[in-house]
């Protein structure tokens, strides 16, 4: 399709939630409309950073998709777009814990693809997380990803390519989200009515992330960035025998079990509403939604530290305008008198070093430990 031809589709009404989900996604909004206008295909694969619209913008393609082969399409279009959707060809499949379960997925996808659209001429299937797939899922899913009933169409959501295997992702037409850029999210942000610093610290803390930077304004966003700058100001003041680091551990054990307790009643709710689950299922589903949050929690607290390094070393420069942490620049001013800028961005790295050694399934409060002491030996 030519500029011409996609500025006049996205014109019409039909297309003002997709126009609306992919606004700061250009490629996306072209790439979705020309399929929209053409015959769209039976998998793709929205690909991009959580948080970048992918969710937004595949509601609004399935609605569309739905529309199109309804005798009704303002009513279907209108029902398919609300969250949760109650339209029956609209088959939405997302991780109620850590990972997504087996048996759902071959029976909510793979057996329900099977079946003709209950109303209208189409089904759309949409997976997300689908990283969160064990193998055996995607290897279950491959041959309805490769030879579907010519009414389904499949999209699934990655935020995370390296978790999806390449026979998967090969099957599928590749969308391409980019991370919103800080001042997208800082704009968004200043909408829902935090200050002007705070709203720029955590757009730009957020690494386009916009539901990250709806976290950090959160209460445990704002306790995390407050038990972050303790530890780091423990490291320079050479305190770090007082152990500052548990108040992290405790953070991301509290955001664990609150994560747990939710999978554990929704999966229940589901067992209740007929969903063939056992207890081992819901106790084993529950425990890992757990560990995903915690290790989620940590795995921020590690890049809060290293955006905090990074700026002390840029303050300590004399070039804070580059600072992440806009809302804090008086306690990094203080923090950077004396401090070496070579120092702060060494430590830095050191804190991305200890993340990526948490992938290998070092303990966490050791890490930790062993983390800020070598901090406070080069800060100090």
């Amino acid at each position: 399709m030519s500029a011409a031809e996609i500025d006049h589709t996205l014109a019409g009404p039909k297309s003002e939630a997709l126009a609306t989900a992919t606004e700061h996604q250009g490629r996306v909004r072209v790439a979705l409309t020309a399929a929209l206008a053409a015959e769209p295909s039976h998998a793709y694969l929205f690909r991009g950073p959580r948080g970048s619209g992918k969710r937004a913008a595949a509601r609004a393609f399935a609605a569309e998709v739905l529309a199109a082969a309804s005798s009704d399409p303002e009513d279907a279009r209108r029902r398919a777009l609300l969250d949760p959707s109650p339209h029956p060809d609209l088959v939405w499949l997302a991780p109620t814990g850590a990972q997504h379960m087996v048996e759902e997925v071959r029976e909510r996808v793979i057996r329900a693809a099977a079946y003709r659209p209950f109303e209208g001429g189409k089904r759309v299937f949409v997976v997300e997380t689908a990283e969160a797939m064990r193998d055996e899922s995607q290897n279950a899913l491959l041959k309805t990803l490769e030879e579907p009933p010519e009414f389904v169409h499949l999209v699934l959501l990655c935020s995370e390519a390296e978790g999806l295997l390449e026979t998967v992702a090969s099957r599928c037409q590749a969308v391409d989200f980019a991370p919103l850029p800080a001042e997208v999210l800082e704009r968004e942000l200043m909408a829902e009515g935090v200050s002007a610093d705070e709203a720029a610290a955590a757009a730009r803390l957020a690494a386009g992330d916009l539901e990250r930077g709806r976290l950090l304004l959160s209460d445990p966003g704002r306790e995390l960035r407050a038990d972050v700058e303790r530890c780091l100001a423990a490291a320079l003041d050479g305190t770090c025998a007082s152990a500052p680091w548990k108040g992290l551990l405790d953070r991301a054990k509290a955001a664990g079990e609150d994560a747990e307790a939710a999978a554990r009643e929704a999966l229940e709710e589901e067992s209740k509403a007929g969903m063939k689950r056992s207890a081992k299922d819901i106790s084993d589903g529950a425990k890992r939604a757990g560990r995903r949050r915690r290790t989620e929690m940590l795995a921020l607290a590690f890049e809060l530290c290293a955006a905090w390094l990074r700026d002390l070393a840029a303050v300590a420069a004399g070039a804070e305008e580059v600072a992440f942490n806009r809302d804090c620049l008086g306690v990094l001013r203080s923090q950077a008198q004396g401090t070496d800028p070579a120092a702060a961005r060494s430590g830095a790295e050191r804190v991305q070093e200890a993340r990526r050694g948490l992938e290998l399934n070092v303990s966490e409060e050791l890490a930790l430990e062993a983390l800020f002491f070598r901090l406070e030996a080069l800060l100090a």
